[in-house]
Order: structure tokens, then C-alpha cells, then sequence
């Protein structure tokens, strides 16, 4: 007797209920190939970002989804397929040395080598993924491969392929493109820096700085297209923080006359900028450069009429401060302070704090300048004790150590400072 799934009772056995048979996920045979297929030799039209995202973060074990992708097949000297992720975030150890950074390689869908670093170079090193060939021998050694013509050209494609991702990041969704900065921007500043500005044209227009007077990262390019009249150079200036290059006398100068600064604050900027040499014909112009000149010619020939008539005294102020700058001279920039420290020469105050904090660098030291404000009221008291040549050297210390804490500078003397200071105050 044929047994029903029912569930109620049917006499001798006879059932007049209707009977569908049970439902199965039907499969297709392309189905279960794909499943086989690696996703990188998959045509992009069948996949999704939520595969490309689950492939990303099960593969390369990151909690956080990709900003981007960068899926193709390429045909001709040599064919491969790669698959590319720029991350949201930098590893922990990303900027030191124990980072491992570099694609999977593989041979027709077999891998030959887990980090392959020459396909990459290193200030795109971010970039996670894989490259598979059947142009490259399954069996060939590392050192055969290092000389590969075909991992040159893929190497080659591939920078192509990242840079031209970051711009249309950079064009078409400005926030994202901006988060990514954030994380790696130092590593394309580095790239520029460490090739000696060879990749300064390929990674220039990456770059993302604080504009002082937008209020928010522009490019090189957006600074350069809103300069004021008749201004000739793209003026930065460098500091540990924001706040602290705010306070700068010349920037608040600048800023009074209706110029924009860019501020930068990583180690790397400024050196970078002397490997970068300009931008669309602009030079770069430090806002502590002794030779930033902005004064219309009555201007220039009131200041030069004020340097002869104060001649004596600067060299006296020159006299106190025993050889720890090369030249005192009057400034119509400083703004609302008596003192600022410029120099002169290829190493600037900004480069000479950064070298001094490296283990061989504590020699390089800048050629200062000390620049005086003959409209503040201190100019009027370094003129009542000119003839007194105790007093001027210590009214001269204490300006020289305030333009020093102004710049970033530690002081020469802290003791002597606070010495004089507390000698000037119970007068």
C-alpha cells in the first residue's frame, strides 16, 4: 500500500488529496562552474560590491570594507588578470619597517608567491590584491623573477591603473578621496621625497594641504587657480601643529593682506617641496624665508630708509647676540609682534628641527636671520638703551629667545633666558 504524507486518515487506503511534489533549489550547471571560478577571472558584470567586499575582507583579513576596487583583465605583450583594494585604513605598523607590503602572485590560478613587493612601488604599497598570469612559468625563481620583463610590464599597468583610480576618487567623490589621504597621504609624499622628485609629476596632483584661508584640503592645483593678483609663488608655511604655525608672525601678516598659506605639519613636507621644485611654474615660498616680499616700492623705500637710520643699533643688537644669528635687520611682516627668526641659505628653521631630532642630523643648522618690528613699541625701548650695553644684550637675548619659542625652536639657553626675563620684570 502507497503511504501518504497526509494528516488525516483515509480509509482502504485511498487518498483523494491533491499532491505537490517537494520543491528543490534548482542549480544550473553555470552556477556550479562559477562557484569554481576564482572571482578575479570572473566577468565584472556578474559581480557585485558586496562580493567584492566579502572577497577583500575574508582574504586579506581586514574588519573594514574597501574604499575602492580596481578589477580587470589585461591582453597583449604579456595577459593577466588582477584584482586591486586601496584599504580605508593603515595597519598599525603600516609606516615601519616590519610592514610587508605587495600582491599575490599566481601562475593560472595557482599562487607562486604571497607578497610579490616589485609589483607594486612602494608609495602605493597600500594596495592590496592579487595578479594571475599564464605568462609567468609556475616553477621560476625569485631572482628570475625579480628580472622578468612581463612582471615589469604588469608592475608598469598596474601604477597606471591605481593612480588613474585615485583621481577619479579624488574628482568624483572628494570626501572619500580625502579619507584616504588621511591615511596615506605621507606615503605619496614620501614617494616624491625618496625618488628625488622623478615621481613628482606622476603623484603631484594627489596631493591634499590644509589651505589657511579655504578652511579645508585643497590640491595644488585648486591653490594655484586662486591666487591673488600679481602673486608669483605658492606660499606654505611648516609647523608641529596648526595652531602653533598660526601663531606665527608672518602668517598672521599674510593672512592680514588677504593671502592664502598652506599649512603642513608632517616631517616630510618641506623637504618634499625642495624634491617637488614649484608647481605649474609657481616656486614654493616659505612663509619664514627671509626674502618673501610682498610691500609695494613706497613701502620698500620707506623700510630701506628705516635700515640706514637704525644701521648702528641692529649691528649692536647683531654684537649682543654673539654670533647666533648672521644678520639683524628691520621687517614691515611681523604684525602685531616685535620679533620673528627667517633664515637664509637652502636649509630652512623648519628643515634644521627635523634634522636635529634625527641621530646624525643635530649639526645642520639653519643661518638665522632676526627680524624686528620698527613699529612695535619694544623697537622704541631697544632705542632708549642702545648705549648701555649690559642692558641691550639682555633686552636682545630676550627677544632672540622669544622668536626662537615663536619658530618651534628650543631655546639655547632656557636658564639665561628666564634670567633675564625675571631681571627685566623687577625693574
Amino acid at each position: 500500500m502507497k503511504e501518504h504524507d497526509c494528516d488525516h486518515d483515509h480509509e482502504d487506503g485511498e487518498c483523494d488529496c491533491e499532491h505537490k511534489e517537494p520543491e528543490y533549489e534548482t542549480v544550473t550547471e553555470e552556477q556550479t562552474l562559477n562557484s569554481m571560478v576564482p572571482l578575479w577571472r570572473r566577468n565584472k558584470a556578474e559581480l557585485t560590491d558586496e562580493d567584492y567586499n566579502g572577497f577583500y575582507t575574508d582574504k586579506f583579513h581586514d574588519y573594514e570594507e574597501p574604499l575602492a576596487h580596481i578589477h580587470s583583465r589585461t591582453e597583449g605583450g604579456v595577459t593577466y588578470n588582477s584584482i586591486l583594494f586601496i584599504p580605508a585604513s593603515a595597519p598599525y605598523n603600516y609606516f615601519s619597517k616590519n610592514y610587508k607590503r605587495g600582491l599575490q602572485l599566481y601562475s593560472n590560478g595557482v599562487m607562486i608567491m604571497e607578497s610579490c613587493e616589485d609589483l607594486l612601488p612602494e608609495y602605493f604599497g597600500f594596495v592590496k590584491g592579487l595578479v594571475d598570469s599564464s605568462d609567468i612559468s609556475l616553477n621560476i625563481s625569485r631572482e628570475m623573477l625579480q628580472q622578468s620583463r612581463q612582471l615589469r610590464a604588469i608592475a608598469s599597468g598596474l601604477k597606471k591603473k591605481i593612480k588613474a583610480e585615485l583621481e577619479k576618487m579624488l574628482e568624483f567623490d572628494r570626501e572619500k578621496y580625502e579619507k584616504f589621504f588621511k591615511a596615506f597621504g605621507l606615503s605619496l609624499k614620501y614617494g616624491i621625497y625618496e625618488s628625488y622628485g622623478m615621481e613628482a609629476e606622476n603623484l603631484k596632483d594627489l596631493l591634499l594641504y590644509k589651505s589657511a584661508k579655504e578652511d579645508k584640503l585643497v590640491t595644488l592645483k585648486e591653490y594655484v587657480a586662486r591666487l591673488m593678483e600679481n602673486q608669483t609663488e605658492i606660499y606654505y608655511a611648516c609647523g608641529e601643529s596648526e595652531e602653533m604655525i598660526k601663531a606665527l608672525p608672518q602668517y598672521k601678516y599674510l593672512i592680514g593682506k588677504g593671502y592664502d598659506v598652506l599649512l603642513m605639519t608632517e616631517n616630510v613636507d618641506e623637504f618634499m617641496l625642495r624634491m617637488l621644485n614649484g608647481y605649474d611654474g609657481k616656486p614654493f615660498k616659505s612663509i619664514t624665508d627671509n626674502d618673501i616680499n610682498i610691500q609695494d616700492e613706497d613701502e620698500k623705500k620707506a623700510l630701506e630708509q628705516k635700515q640706514k637710520e637704525h644701521a648702528e643699533l641692529l649691528e649692536a643688537v647683531k654684537t649682543a647676540l654673539d654670533g647666533r644669528v648672521k644678520e639683524v635687520r628691520l621687517s614691515m611682516r611681523l604684525a602685531d609682534s616685535p620679533a620673528a627668526l627667517t633664515s637664509e641659505g637652502p636649509l630652512s628653521l623648519e628643515m634644521e628641527k627635523v634634522l636635529s631630532e634625527m641621530p646624525m642630523g643635530g649639526e645642520a643648522k639653519a643661518e638665522r636671520v632676526l627680524e624686528l618690528n620698527p613699529d612695535h613699541p619694544v623697537f622704541e625701548a631697544l632705542l632708549k638703551v642702545k648705549d648701555d650695553e649690559a642692558l641691550l644684550k639682555s633686552y636682545a637675548g630676550i627677544l632672540y629667545g622669544q622668536a626662537q619659542l615663536l619658530a618651534g625652536l628650543k631655546l639655547d639657553d632656557p636658564a639665561k633666558f628666564a634670567e633675564s626675563l625675571n631681571a627685566l620684570l623687577v625693574k
